[in-house]
């Protein structure tokens, strides 16, 4: 088992709360942080911008990343929200049951 933390990055906190809340209410991900805001340099649509975003680090199974991916795109406003895995390679026992029964499939 593996936990990836997905990055979808979202401008005002508020909204990044309500993303968070409906990932985790779904039973998708055990828990979620909200990271911001960070500052963030891009290219966007042939264009350099700069600004500030708020980060969503979830936690997850690795077995259920495409149905995590797939919520987080149809809930987010952008078109090309960022959303990447990282796993883990160890981990606490405990933290990793908590993990696993909590986000386990009906």
């Amino acid at each position: 088992m593996l936990r990836h933390g997905g990055s979808p990055t979202r401008k005002n906190r508020e909204a990044a709360v309500k993303l968070a809340q409906s990932v985790v209410s779904a039973r998708l991900a055990a828990g979620a942080q909200i990271v911001g805001p960070v500052g963030s340099v891009f290219w966007h649509q042939g264009e350099f911008g700069s600004g500030e975003e708020w980060q969503l680090v979830l936690k997850i199974r690795a077995d259920r990343y495409d149905e995590v991916e797939t919520h987080l795109l149809k809930h987010h406003p952008w078109q090309h929200p960022e959303v990447s895995a990282v796993p883990i390679v160890a981990g606490a026992n405990g933290y990793l049951r908590w993990l696993e029964t909590t986000t386990a499939p009906d």
